[in-house]
């Protein structure tokens, strides 16, 4: 049987003709378009390669520590990044210690200053002070996951052969090999691999050669120290900062959370920063920002790993990156002659085996949420009237230990959902309950809470909804 296609069929086989051809085009200067991408990727990587090697023959090396036989062996020795075409690419879990550097004169070995002269004690280009930031980064590319862990610098912790001391102290009388070792016994043991020290005067050309930063300031930060020519007078609201702006923001602690505020700042700092420049263009310019910044630092990583870290941060989703903080509390004036962060080797257990990658006899599981601590910070100026119908929602989905915190000081758009404790598990079910906002994995909410919802602008369109349900 022989069947006539109608004029319409016609059409339309004619039409998809036509469109099957420009298709085809499509997928033909698509598949061109993809060729000449991956070309440029290899170019740009081939390029970095090539400048990073240049680097390597021409500057002086990048670790500047004399390490012994005993002190180099603290570190992990076995290959992270993988051989050939693959250098640039992790090829198991990786734990970096970070140490900020803060050395004055009387500290260091290395240098030789005529303070008297001078008349103040100025920062030097040299790492053999205190650790004034402490950071055990890990890299995990199986779950494609970056934890920063801040410890606070009085943290007091067993240093070997010293005793009970602050954390901080442990670089000024065994560098790093004594400090990894230290942070190490803190952690439960957990293997260090590799350890990156960065002065002060590094700090500030690293966030120079980035193109600054730009954050919001939560409120007005004025500080004075005439010993050391360190002047912080930054005021309240968002800018953009250079190097010494942000310098002033990460140093400040003269607040009543001291070194924990700074250490929240530090964290908000670092957000920003990878949200603005962890991206292929500055992996790109890598070998620039090293020569920048390479006479203020010290590492034991060699150009390799550090292409394969960057590599391994530009791929990774921000909502994969988490910051939390060592668990602890604040010393009481009775108990010792100094002030010190206690840590909590409970929670510290859990944090390892969580986010680091120990193991543990007993499976980790989601918290109840009648024994969850969630503190609620408003920044849209919201009456405490009009917070009822969150805490109502919240109560019916079995939330029953919640309190009002002081406001977040800085503008939000979407709520941020702050897995304080690094239970991010939770505070997913939270977002979950209330339907909207956005769960971060750090330590910038309130101390003594598990959860703390810090509401944005999303919240007011919301909030009728949320006792709709």
């Amino acid at each position: 049987m022989t069947i006539h296609k109608s004029s319409a069929q016609d059409k339309h086989s004619a039409s998809t003709s036509k469109t099957g051809t420009r298709n085809t085009q499509k997928a033909k200067s698509g598949r061109w378009l993809w060729f000449w991408v991956g070309m440029s990727g290899v170019a740009m990587v081939s390029a970095t390669a090539g400048a990073l090697l240049a680097v390597s023959l021409t500057s002086t090396p990048l670790m500047q520590a004399n390490l012994s036989p005993d002190e180099a062996a603290v570190f992990e020795s076995d290959r992270i990044a993988g051989g050939g075409l693959r250098f640039s690419e992790l090829t198991r879990p990786v734990n970096i210690l970070v140490m900020g550097m803060s050395v004055l004169p009387p500290d260091s070995r290395q240098v030789s200053v005529d303070t008297k002269e001078l008349g103040y004690l100025p920062q030097v280009n040299a790492f053999d002070g205190l650790a004034d930031v402490m950071l055990l980064i890990r890299f995990e590319p199986q779950q494609k996951k970056i934890v920063m862990l801040s410890i606070p610098r009085d943290t007091r912790a067993t240093v070997e052969g010293y005793g009970k001391r602050k954390i901080n102290s442990a670089n000024l009388v065994g560098g790093p090999a004594l400090t990894a070792t230290t942070v190490s016994n803190l952690l439960d043991n957990v293997a260090i691999d590799r350890y990156i020290r960065i002065n002060v005067l590094g700090v500030g050309k690293l966030i120079d050669a980035l193109g600054g930063v730009t954050v919001y300031v939560p409120k007005d930060m004025k500080y004075q120290d005439d010993s050391q020519h360190l002047y912080i007078n930054l005021k309240k609201g968002e800018q953009h900062l250079d190097g010494d702006k942000a310098l002033q923001l990460l140093r400040f602690r003269h607040d009543n959370k001291g070194d924990i505020g700074r250490i929240q700042r530090q964290q908000m700092v670092m957000r920003a920063l990878i949200d603005q420049s962890l991206n292929p263009a500055t992996l790109a310019r890598l070998p620039h920002i090293l020569n920048v910044v390479q006479s203020h630092l010290d590492t034991n990583l060699t150009l390799e790993e550090l292409l394969a870290l960057a590599s391994f941060g530009v791929r990774t989703n921000r909502s994969n990156m988490e910051m939390l903080m060592l668990p602890g509390r604040f010393s009481q004036k009775s108990e010792f002659n100094a002030s010190y962060w206690i840590p909590n080797k409970d929670r510290i257990s859990n944090l390892m085996v969580r986010n680091f990658g120990l193991e543990s006899d007993a499976p980790l599981q989601v918290r109840d949420p009648s024994s969850l601590r969630i503190a609620i910070q408003d920044s849209t100026d919201s009456s405490r009237a009009e917070l009822r119908p969150l805490i109502r929602g919240l109560q019916k989905a079995g939330y029953n230990n919640i309190h009002i915190s002081s406001p977040w000081s800085i503008p939000l758009q979407e709520t941020h959902i702050v897995a304080q404790k690094g239970d991010g598990d939770s505070a997913e079910l939270i977002r979950n309950t209330l339907g909207f906002g956005e769960v971060r994995v750090e330590s910038t909410g309130t101390l003594s809470s598990d959860i703390s919802i810090q509401l944005g602008q999303d919240w007011l369109k919301n909030k009728d909804l949320l006792d709709e349900k």
